[in-house]
C-alpha cells in the first residue's frame, strides 16, 4: 500500500483515497523479461507500476522491436486500451522484477459508484496523462516534419 502513496499518478490523492483505490486493485508481480502487456492483445485493465522498470516497445513494419519508453515506478501502463477497448499499442516487458496494481474498467466503474470522489479524481488524472502523452507525440511529429 505504501508504494501506491508514492505513485506520481496519485500525487493529489489523500491517504484515504489512495487506500480506497488500492482496495480496488489486484496486485501482480513479474520477473525479468516477462511480458506484462503484448502489442495487439485486448484488455479492459491497466497497470500502475509500483516497483521495478518496464521496457515499452512497438514492432516496426519490418518486424523489428523499437523502444518507445522505459517506465519507472508510478507510471500508468495500458490505460488507452483499458478505456477504449482497442488492441494494445505496444509491448511492455519487465526489465527488472516488477510489482504493479491492476485496475480494471469494472473496478473504476465501482469506484465511481461507491466512491465518486476517488473515481472522478482518478479519471481526471488519467485524462491529464493521456493529454500530456498526446502533446508529447504531437511535438515529436512536428520536429520530424520540420527536419524533412
Amino acid at each position: 500500500v505504501q508504494l501506491l502513496h508514492e505513485a506520481a499518478l496519485l500525487e493529489n490523492f489523500t491517504p484515504e483515497q489512495t487506500d480506497t483505490l488500492g482496495d480496488a486493485m489486484l496486485r501482480v508481480r513479474a520477473d525479468v523479461g516477462q511480458v506484462l502487456i503484448a502489442e495487439g492483445d485486448t484488455g479492459d485493465w491497466m497497470l500502475l507500476l509500483l516497483k521495478g522498470t518496464v521496457d515499452v516497445t512497438r514492432r516496426t513494419p519490418q518486424g523489428v522491436a523499437s523502444r518507445l519508453a522505459v517506465l519507472r515506478p508510478g507510471a500508468a501502463i495500458g490505460e488507452m486500451s483499458m478505456l477504449d477497448g482497442e488492441p494494445r499499442y505496444a509491448t511492455c516487458a519487465a526489465i527488472e522484477p516488477v510489482e504493479a496494481g491492476v485496475l480494471t474498467r469494472s473496478a473504476i466503474a465501482g469506484l465511481i459508484q461507491d466512491h465518486p470522489a476517488v473515481g472522478a479524481k482518478l479519471l481526471v488524472k488519467i485524462t491529464q496523462l493521456l493529454a500530456q502523452r498526446l502533446r508529447n507525440t504531437s511535438n515529436q511529429l512536428v520536429r520530424v516534419l520540420q527536419k524533412e
